[in-house]
This record gives C-alpha cells, structure tokens and sequence, in this order.
C-alpha cells in the first residue's frame, strides 16, 4: 500500500474568463518511508499540489489517496485537520509568544500532559534540542528554528509529511548542509515526506524520487539519476543539470533528431569527428571548463583534464563520450 497516491488530478482557481487550470492530470505514487520531491520553476503548480493534498484546495478531478484511504475524490473532500497529513513552511511558522516546547507541543493538546512531556522530549531529543527546550524562537539560529519546526510537525505522527520550500530562506551553504541535516533526521523518525523545491541540488540532497513539473504538469517521476541521465522529455533534459539540445548534424550524426550535450559528454581527440572553436577556458578544479563554438554554431559547455588545456582561439576535435546518447525527435 502507497502512503500517497494520486492519480491524474486537476486543480483549477476562479478567475473573471473562467477557472484556471494550474495543476493537470497529474499523477504519482510516494511509498511508505519515501522522501519525494516537486521540482520546477516559480509558478508551475508544485505548491498548489502540497495545498491539494493537505486539504486546503480542492481537486476538479482526479484522487488522492493516503495510506489506503480516499481523502479527495469526485464528490468526497475530507478536511485537512482528519488527513494527518503534517506541514511544514517557507518560514516555519513557529510561535513566538511559545518556547520551544510549546511550539512542539502545540499540536498535542488533547494528550494527556504525561503523555504530551514525554513526546515532545523524544522529538526534542530526535533534533538535537533538548537544551533549547525553554529558549524562545528569537533566540535560535535558522536552523535551530527550522528544526523545531521539523519536531512540530512531527510530533502528532502524521501519516505524510509535506515540507514547502524549506530551505528558502537560508544561504547556500546554510542550506546545503541543513538538506542533508533533515534527510537524515526524516530518515530517523521513518517518515514518509513529499517537498517542493525550485532547487535541484536541493532535491537531488533530499529525495529518492523526483517529479519534474512544467506548466502544472508533471514531466517525470524518477530517481535523480534517471532523470539525469535518462530524461523523459527535452524540458526535463533542460532543467536537470547543464546541458543543451543540439542538433544531430552538430554532432556528426545523421537525421532530424536533437541530442542532449552535456558537459561531460565530448572529450578532446586529434581525430575526432566534431571541430570546435575555444571561446573561453576557465580552470574549475581538477580540470577544466571550457565553451565552446561547434561548426553549427552552437556554444556548449565542455569539462575536460589537464591534457586537454587549450587557448581561445584554438580549434580542437572532440570524440564522443558517451555509447548512448539521449536523443529527441526534432520539435519534440
């Protein structure tokens, strides 16, 4: 049994010319213990999916399903507070009139006080804050307070997790070693969670399945690798990774199709059968990074060592890499 399931659902907001479709046909499944990620860009409906499934919007078509049991369906929308479903914000929401432990604790009222103590000092102890317990949410760093934010939405035990651009308000460095932080953490306490993100290095970090969205639809659902290395669509191909569509003809093949040019994929050979120009050649440690013009007038990025430095100017033969290239019907 899945702990989400949902299947080709649509979403749609009011607008003056009729409703907006922002979310279409989607469909995806997230097993019990699974961390998965929604990755696009601002606008593409990937929040309004985390909406969807807490219960704060409802779905024109389609099902959702948690654990087994219909939540939203055609003529069925159960409310957010009975999907235990726990959500976690861009800003952590946290209280601050309420110490750490009242923010952890706030969602257990109805426990009895004993019991209440006792879960929110695992949780506490699970995040590594059982000395912060009475310090106020001004007085942690970022990550502190994203963790207690973490501990929160844990404590009531909810059957999915959903976290809403959670390192969106961190540096980069901050937020790099927070994604690993969290994994490790959601590992721990065996939840099942579902994020979004507009960051690849943060969904590749966090997740073990992957949905690529576009235009609220979604693309592919697939583990980071695949969609590297096996992109479903040119749309995909573009936003995962650095890369760029080229005609076959640049490449020294033969028919209409495009292929996916990645900087990794051509390497420097005296009898190579692609010519290119050096613009520019920059060291990025341990090789180099270097663009590129192609005889058909593309610029790509290429990676390559020590025994390939060249000057701009320069016209160097490039071999292909890779045995099996991703290729792509023209237009497709």
């Amino acid at each position: 049994m899945s702990a989400l399931e949902l299947d080709r659902i649509d979403v749609a907001y009011p607008s003056p010319g009729g409703p907006k479709r922002v979310v279409e046909g989607l469909s995806l499944r997230l097993e019990e213990g699974q961390l998965g990620c929604l990755l696009g860009a601002s606008g593409c409906g990937k929040t309004t999916v985390l909406r969807a499934i807490a219960g704060f919007e409802p779905v024109q078509g389609g099902l959702i399903r948690l654990q087994g049991r219909d939540v939203a369906v055609a003529g069925l929308h159960v409310p957010p507070e009975r999907r235990r479903v726990g959500m976690m914000f861009q800003d952590y929401a946290l209280f601050p009139h309420l110490d750490v432990a009242g923010n952890v604790g706030f969602g257990l009222r109805a426990l009895p006080r004993r019991e209440r103590a006792a879960r929110v000092g695992a949780m506490l102890a699970l995040v590594g804050l059982q000395a912060s317990a009475s310090a106020y949410p001004h007085e942690l760093s970022g990550g502190q307070q994203q963790r207690v934010a973490l501990a929160r939405a844990l404590a009531p035990r909810p059957a999915l997790l959903l976290l809403d651009e959670p390192f969106s308000n961190l540096d980069i460095h901050t937020r790099e070693r927070l994604a690993r932080e969290l994994r490790d953490l959601l590992r721990q306490a065996g939840a099942t969670a579902l994020m979004v993100t507009h960051d690849q290095a943060e969904a590749f970090a966090m997740a073990d399945r992957i949905g690529v969205m576009d235009a609220g639809r979604l693309l592919q659902w697939d583990t980071a690798r695949a969609l590297y290395q096996r992109p479903a669509a040119p749309q995909v191909a573009g936003f995962i990774g650095r890369g760029l569509l080229v005609d076959a003809a640049a490449l020294g093949e033969a028919g209409e199709h495009r292929v996916l040019l990645r900087p990794e994929h051509l390497r420097c050979d005296p009898d190579g059968g692609v010519a290119g120009q050096v613009l520019s050649y920059t060291f990025r440690g341990p090789g180099w990074l270097a663009q590129v013009r192609l005889d058909s007038g593309d610029v790509v990025e290429l990676d390559l060592d020590d025994e390939a430095a060249a000057q701009p100017g320069q016209i160097i033969r490039l071999r292909w890499r890779d045995p099996a290239p991703v290729r792509f019907p023209p237009g497709g």
